[in-house]
């Protein structure tokens, strides 16, 4: 009987190894199906997620209780299951280099408790051929167990937007890749289970990985034209949004803005196909010029906040601005990989120090990683300038007279993802700029 077959009549249980953004919605979709073993190595997430709260903010606190998946942070409980998923994440080095670690331990960690008849699948974000070429090999080291004969791997890009509640794990189209045929159609099977937009079904491993690798390339390519466009059209006087909102009218035209561009995907993927290119001796042009782009926008942001400070005859090392909003997106808890902290870091060079207030932010974290102590709403008052840096909801609500109330002479308004109308806010008095 197939694996499939003994999941859906719960003889056997599937395992979601990694419990954030990714692994923690496919997790719950699932356990409306089959039994689920959710499994992170992170026991104060384990205990949260025990006691029906959901720290990502993805499928909300009532879902998390209600949910049936068994949280645990024991991985001998992974023996439990047959058909196990990996969603943990794939960072970077500071070089820019993969970081496999996190897939290299999950891999180390699964194989100590594979069983015999065992089907692993791969969610994160790799480059071609990371799923055979590395994680294979460990799992069989670990394991003892020779995969092709005890057990068989897949790999199925997650493409989870975090903070998006319409394009979801059910309603996105689901890449699936097997080592054989019959791997692709016990893995095709599992996922229909949950994914009532369908699944697509990949001619290869290597093939479903690069899928997944130039979706987010590509609109890391294309926001940095955006990007491009912004520095140019500023120092022609022109309005970027004004200009994008003109071409757009043609049937043909891509609808992309500029902005910061972090997260844990369109700021990743693309170095994880570049690493790959050089490894067979080809060095690209495209991709790392619009990342280079994309990387320095949080610095531009910065130096042009502090020429318009100048020609606003504001003193620069003594002023004082706020910037609202941090994570890497909007309505999104998440802080890490956000490009904010380089708006942050290099007004810090001008001798400025920012008040930071983000309401959506895990404060905690930023703390961790970043050394930053956000500030409360109250304490936004007599500004000379004031950023706003991510388009949450709480920030989209605020009217003029909310803004105002933030400055004191001089009122600088930094709106990078275009929030407001340049023209009302100009004639409310306000020196008005954005990408």
């Amino acid at each position: 009987m197939s694996l499939y077959k003994e999941l859906i009549a719960h003889r056997e249980k599937l395992s979601l190894i990694g419990l954030g953004y990714v692994g923690m919605p496919i997790a719950v979709s699932f356990s409306k199906k089959v039994d689920v073993i959710g499994y992170d190595s992170n026991a104060e997430k384990i205990e949260k997620y025990r006691a029906g709260i959901d720290p990502t903010h993805e499928v909300g606190d009532d879902a998390i209780k209600s949910c049936k998946v068994d949280f645990t942070a024991e991985s001998e409980r992974l023996k439990e299951a047959k058909f196990h998923i990996v969603a943990v994440p794939t960072p970077v080095k500071e070089d820019h280099t993969p970081d496999l670690s996190p897939v290299e331990g999950a891999s180390r960690v699964l194989g100590q408790n594979l069983t015999k008849g065992s089907i692993v699948v791969y969610e994160s974000t790799v480059y071609p051929g990371v799923t055979e070429e590395i994680c294979k090999p460990i799992l069989e080291k670990e394991s003892g167990l020779k995969c092709g004969v005890d057990f068989k791997i897949g790999y199925s890009p997650e493409r989870i937007n975090p903070g998006d509640k319409v394009h979801r794990l059910e309603s996105i189209t689901k890449i699936v890749s097997g080592m054989d045929e019959e791997t692709l159609n016990e893995v095709a099977d599992v996922y229909r289970l949950v994914v009532d937009a369908g699944v697509y079904m990949a001619e290869s491993i290597k093939v479903a990985e690069a899928a997944k690798v130039i979706e987010n390339s590509q609109r890391d390519i294309n926001i940095a034209f955006m990007n491009e466009l912004s520095i140019i059209f500023n120092r022609m006087g022109i309005d970027t949004k004004s200009v994008l909102k003109a071409a757009g009218t043609k049937w043909n035209f891509l609808h992309f803005e500029p902005g910061l561009v972090g997260g844990h995907c369109i700021g990743i993927d693309p170095y994880y196909l570049t690493y790959k290119a050089e490894q067979i001796g080809y060095h690209s042009q495209i991709i790392l010029s619009g990342r280079r782009i994309n990387d320095d926008m949080g610095k531009y942001v910065a130096e042009s906040l502090v020429k318009c400070l100048s020609r606003s005859d504001l003193p620069v090392s003594r002023a004082r601005v706020a910037i609202l909003g941090f994570t890497f997106k909007e309505n999104c808890p998440d802080t890490r990989n956000s490009k904010v902290i380089d708006i942050v870091n290099e007004l810090k060079e001008y001798g400025i120090e920012p008040l930071i207030w983000d309401p959506e932010a895990d404060s905690a974290e930023a703390k961790a990683l970043y050394g930053i102590d956000f500030t409360e709403k109250k304490e936004i008052k007599d500004c000379d300038a004031v950023v706003l840096a991510v388009a949450h909801n709480v920030f989209r609500t605020m009217g003029i007279e909310d803004i105002k109330k933030m400055f004191r002479g001089g009122r600088l308004l930094f709106d990078i993802k275009g929030i407001y109308e340049r023209k009302e806010m100009e004639e409310a008095g306000f020196v008005y700029w954005r990408l």
